[in-house]
């Protein structure tokens, strides 16, 4: 409770807070606005029936947007889709190389690409989900009220415009707000189908008591709560590099000599990662879906989520992009110069190239560790959904995100707190100045 006031205490904080929780609850609002012209009844059943699917995993990382046919129901997956063929891009392709190394005005540059990328995927996407829409209905009932082109063109425009706004209420948090902005809106539609996945699970132990007794209900309980600390374990895990500091004279006093560390994370990379392969894999299952193509339902059938091809390719994804976020975010050169520039060395490594080549050979072993850490998670729990048949809620990106995302959160709280002599979220801040004498 000392913490919340504490939060709030401050003007600059609290602002923060109060503008992102406000523009989470304009999100949750949105989702409930459904496009013209269709029965949101019917598409309810539709993804209930689909919910152990594709349908079911889409409509968890939209917060539920897609069973309400929710203006929001394509997500934020087009701009997360567009900032990754963006990121690539920028690795092979010389003159967005040279915008990222220009500072705050290139950054922008590649951001507004990502911007226009984000509004052509939409258009595709909302043209087939448009499409698919018209071909749907339940025991006699129409999903669209009145199919045509008409429908199609406010159907597209509606969704890409839903998409953008998303787009824009994520950068506005992540200015303006405190977290990252994109992953809160994932973040907080995932939380908000928690109740109503408690509810499926009540159900089960209803229908089902014999396999999902009070017993089983301990173990997965225990099983979760084990998870979410191994989790935090992890993320919080680092290796600290030593660093040594040299001694030099100003005038008649002497400074440096000092020591201090590099820390480097375990998983550098975040929630990224999962998100990443999760939008990509999410793409073609979305298009297949929402066409008659055979080939494209074979590829929608072969990657199913519990099947072997999908586990496959999610893993290596999620270890590609956990390697490439990474290298993105961590120059050990750039950190080799800079720790040379100071004065500064790793005790027993020479400065400039071998210290550079020391901290990627760190890296590079943190880095295999945490991609398989973030494989073994996200994938684990598929086991347990298909073996014994759990809520495809339980599944481990949902919970690796909604962890990875709270604690980047309360990181930048506690980090405002600290700075301005606050006690934070791990107690007691260590930069409360001392007591003149």
């Amino acid at each position: 409770m000392g913490v919340i006031i504490n939060i709030f205490r401050l003007p600059e904080l609290r602002k923060r807070v109060l503008f992102t929780l406000a523009m989470l609850a304009i999100y949750r609002f949105g989702v409930f606005v459904s496009v013209p012209g269709v029965d949101r009844t019917v598409m309810e059943k539709i993804v209930s029936q689909g919910s152990g699917g594709f349908l079911g995993y889409f409509n968890m990382f939209s917060g539920g947007a897609l069973s309400n046919l929710s203006v929001f129901a394509l997500g934020i997956m087009p701009y997360i889709s567009s900032s990754i063929i963006m990121q690539l891009m920028t690795a092979v392709i010389p003159r967005l190389e040279m915008l990222s190394k220009e500072g705050e005005s290139g950054r922008r540059k590649i951001n507004q690409y990502s911007r226009y990328g984000t509004v052509f995927l939409a258009l595709i996407q909302g043209y087939f989900m448009a499409t698919w829409l018209e071909s749907q209905s339940t025991a006699s009932q129409q999903l669209v009220l009145d199919p045509g082109f008409g429908f199609k063109l406010m159907t597209i425009l509606t969704l890409t415009a839903g998409t953008c706004f998303l787009m824009w209420l994520g950068e506005q948090i992540t200015e303006r707000g405190i977290g990252n902005g994109i992953s809160l809106l994932i973040f907080a539609g995932i939380i908000a189908d928690l109740p109503a996945a408690l509810y499926q699970l009540y159900q089960k132990t209803q229908d089902d008591p014999e396999n999902f007794g009070p017993m089983f209900l301990g173990i997965l309980l225990a099983m979760s709560l084990a998870v979410i600390a191994f989790v935090v374990v992890m993320e919080r895990g680092q290796r600290r590099i030593k660093v040594q500091y040299a001694k030099r004279v100003v005038g008649r006093r002497l400074f440096g000599g000092s020591a201090n560390y590099l820390p480097l994370r375990l998983n550098s990379a975040g929630v990224i990662p999962p998100i990443f392969a999760s939008s990509i894999l999410m793409f073609p299952g979305q298009i297949a879906g929402m066409t008659s193509n055979p080939y494209l339902q074979k590829l929608s059938t072969a990657l199913r989520y519990d099947g072997w091809l999908y586990i496959t390719v999610y893993v290596a994804l999620v270890i590609f992009f956990t390697y490439f976020y990474t290298a993105l975010q961590f120059n050990p050169v750039d950190v080799a110069d800079n720790l040379k520039k100071q004065n500064a060395s790793i005790p027993g490594i020479r400065p400039g190239k071998r210290t550079a080549e020391y901290i990627e050979f760190i890296l590079n072993r943190l880095t295999f560790a945490g991609s398989w850490y973030i494989s073994a998670v996200c994938v684990l729990p598929t086991f347990l959904q298909v073996v014994y048949n759990v809520p495809f809620y339980y599944g481990g990106t949902s919970l690796l995100i909604v962890v990875g995302v709270a604690l980047d959160t309360a990181q930048q709280i506690e980090s405002h707190l600290v700075t301005r002599s606050y006690e934070g979220f791990a107690g007691p801040a260590r930069g409360r100045t001392r007591r003149r004498k």
